[in-house]
């Protein structure tokens, strides 16, 4: 019963070093940070309409452009 709600806790501190490290595509960082939200990216798989491992390689995906995506924009501030 546990299980359901157990999920991986960092402070805030480490989420904003890993999120900087993944920013700079560090490899590490960014597996640290999929695996930080993996429950969260396999419950919401599994309401899109498509074949589970192609709609988490598409969350993953998506969730690495978003990274990227920040980066650009605070590098231009």
């Amino acid at each position: 019963m546990e299980k359901k709600n157990d999920s991986k806790v960092i402070s805030d501190r480490e989420f904003m070093i890993l999120l900087k490290a993944a920013k700079q595509n560090e490899d590490q960082a960014i597996l640290q940070l999929i695996d930080l939200y993996k429950d969260d990216i396999m419950r919401i798989s599994q309401y899109i309409y498509m074949p589970q491992e192609d709609a988490i390689s598409t969350i993953v995906l998506e969730f690495m452009e978003v990274i990227r995506e920040n980066n650009d924009t605070s590098e231009t501030d």
